[in-house]
């Protein structure tokens, strides 16, 4: 690989990842923080439940701007560069990071702590809008001939990079400090150290050389409005949209709401949960490119489709047999049969996913199709499936919800014809 696509990889990548480290941590972390931001009496039934709802609510609640984040830094990625707006989003996020990492507590502060938190959360849904689209652009955009398979596929790796951290930093916190020195201060921890390494990953994308991609497409199109260029793709918006929503309910449910559902439902330990996520999403790590490369020597939708048949038919089988006998054995079998069928679908999707999609409005398009799926079946996801385990105390419901969001896939796949998704 060449020193300057390494370069490439290395910027996207490694800003993307921080920007899902962040999410990944607040998801991670809130078996710990609850309490903090909420108060619980233990004389009031349901008290604890509902900061676990308010809780994951603050999370869904960053998905809300991400829509409006993607337009705007889609658009300026269209119009100014993916440089220009890779820098500025990551500059939002240094800021949100910033008032989680600083922000007070309940106990502290009042009703002020979460709003201050809801405020941050805001802003990361703002910055990490736009950063899917324009990353994702930027990569393909770099690759060389023949490997858009390849470098597409590193996008999720970042991703899935960003989640081994955060389980990593969440299982060494809690085999370093015990629950009282977690809610004292010790939560905090992850979110300094992503702000410590955000002014590095600046400096690296300030550096990176903008691909003529985008410029070429500009000079060979014909002239039309903005407006008239993103009526183009058609029904690739709603085969784009299908493609998220199975990626998303992956992130959001299948692991991102793995250790809240280890713990609360499950019942098991909260340091092996951790454990469970770290294992599961190296196993990942290494599938996704590999998906990837080949995707670049075989043809990518029937990869996508064997992909997503084998995750929806595993899913209830395997968390059946977990449900019966909980144990972080049965967990992490079944995270790591689960992950291998997600990882591959994710490193084949996303390179599909940006060739559905002209140039000169591949970021702002990527961007809508991404948020919005993203809003609707992921931002609040795990305080649906919290209230749906609530409302009908079946341990099941979370797989259920993620059958519909893969089966969407499915379908989006299978309506996909030759011509949707070839290289433009």
């Amino acid at each position: 690989m060449q020193t300057s696509n390494r370069n490439a990889i290395v910027a996207a990548i490694a800003g993307n990842a921080m920007e899902w480290y962040d999410f990944t941590i607040f998801a991670l972390m809130t078996p710990v923080i609850k309490n903090l931001f909420f108060p619980v009496d233990p004389n009031i039934a349901g008290s604890d439940v509902n900061a676990l709802l308010l809780t994951t609510a603050l999370f869904g609640a960053g998905f809300v701007m991400r829509p409006i984040g993607g337009l705007v830094l889609g658009y300026y990625a269209d119009r100014k560069g993916r440089k220009a707006a890779m820098t500025l989003g990551m500059t939002l996020m240094a800021l949100a990071v910033a008032m989680l990492a600083l922000s007070p507590t309940y106990a502290s502060v009042g009703i002020a702590a979460p709003f201050i938190v809801l405020v941050a959360r805001l802003l990361q849904g703002f910055s990490v809008g736009g950063e899917f689209g324009t990353s994702t652009a930027f990569l393909i955009e770099a690759a060389p001939p023949g490997r858009a398979g390849y470098y597409g596929s590193w996008q999720i790796t970042g991703q899935l990079m960003a989640n081994v951290l955060g389980a990593t930093f969440g299982a060494a916190l809690t085999l370093l400090f015990t629950q009282e020195q977690l809610a004292a201060g010790a939560w905090r921890l992850p979110f300094f150290v992503g702000l410590a390494i955000i002014p590095i990953l600046l400096y690296m994308r300030a550096r990176l050389t903008e691909p003529d991609a985008l410029r070429k497409d500009r000079a060979s199109a014909q002239q039309a409005t903005f407006t008239d260029d993103l009526k183009t793709p058609g029904r690739n918006y709603l085969i784009g949209m299908g493609m998220v929503v199975a990626s998303a309910v992956s992130f959001y449910v299948t692991f991102g709401y793995t250790v809240t559902y280890a713990k609360e439902v499950l019942k098991l330990p909260l340091m092996q949960s951790f454990l469970v996520q770290m294992i599961a999403a190296i196993v990942m790590v290494i599938v996704v490119p590999i998906a990837g490369a080949i995707s670049d020597r075989y043809p990518r939708k029937p990869l996508l489709l064997v992909s997503l048949a084998g995750y929806f038919i595993s899913l209830y089988p395997l968390y059946s047999w977990v449900i019966a006998e909980p144990s972080i054995m049965r967990l992490l079998v079944s995270q790591i049969v689960i992950g291998c069928f997600s990882a591959f679908f994710l490193g084949v999707y996303c390179t599909t996913l940006v060739e559905l999609f002209p140039v000169r409005i591949r970021s702002t398009s990527l961007s809508i199709v991404n948020n919005v799926a993203v809003l609707i079946s992921g931002g609040f996801a795990q305080f649906f499936v919290t209230w749906l385990i609530t409302l009908t105390a079946s341990p099941l419901a979370p797989i259920f919800y993620v059958m519909i969001g893969v089966g969407l896939g499915l379908i989006s796949v299978i309506a996909m014809r030759p011509a949707d998704a070839k290289p433009r």
